[in-house]
């Protein structure tokens, strides 16, 4: 499967989005482990954040003056946020920059990284970090649907539960772009509400 991954990545070019080139940038890590069976590394932010407290995320954050570009933005906020170092990530590509309620553009950059990482969570930022299978994705199990308008159209995205976490929002969405890019038997499609999306009035 991670074979299949990096070959699908490497050769991928998402649909740029038109989004207004004044909104604030910034840059997700989507680290993916370098196993047959590859595991997705989030965080669980720690509550009495600003913003997205205690919600699930990606590693990553605003893009700083210093930063060259917004892969660099995607590795220092990894290792800041949880400890992993740019050395051992091997970045293949982006995903497809996306907007968040906070009116930021944000990036996700796909990254393989060894699975005897040993994290270590900033505790001002992080209340932990955990893997999924990628696999379990794949399957679409959802535990209900958000619908989300966004530029001018409606989004009908998944909300997964891993265990005591929710995964949902951008994050979601990232997952299934990827989900849909790396499994031929897989097309998760957002812009249609599922068949057991019930909408409430």
């Amino acid at each position: 499967m991670l074979d299949e991954l990096l070959l699908r990545m490497r050769g991928y070019s998402p649909q740029p989005l038109m989004i207004d080139e004044h909104y604030p940038q910034a840059a997700v890590l989507v680290p993916i482990t370098r196993t047959d069976e590859p595991e997705v590394v989030l965080t669980l932010r720690a509550s009495g954040l600003s913003t997205h407290s205690g919600e699930v995320a990606f590693p990553g954050g605003r893009r700083d003056p210093e930063d060259v570009d917004l892969v660099a933005t995607a590795l220092r906020e990894a290792e800041e946020e949880i400890g992993l170092p740019p050395g051992l990530v091997e970045v293949i590509g982006p995903l497809t920059t996306l907007v968040s309620r906070h009116g930021i553009s944000v990036t996700p950059y796909v990254g393989v990284v060894p699975d005897f990482v040993e994290y270590k969570p900033n505790d001002g930022e992080i209340a932990a970090v955990f893997a999924v299978p990628l696999a379990f994705f794949r399957d679409d199990l959802r535990e209900t649907t958000h619908r989300i308008d966004y530029l001018g159209r409606s989004w009908y995205v998944p909300s997964y539960r891993y265990g005591e976490y929710k995964i949902w929002g951008l994050t979601a969405i990232m997952l299934v772009e990827l989900v849909n890019l790396v499994f031929d038997d897989v097309h998760i499609d957002m812009s249609l509400p599922p068949e057991h999306f019930i909408k409430l009035s």
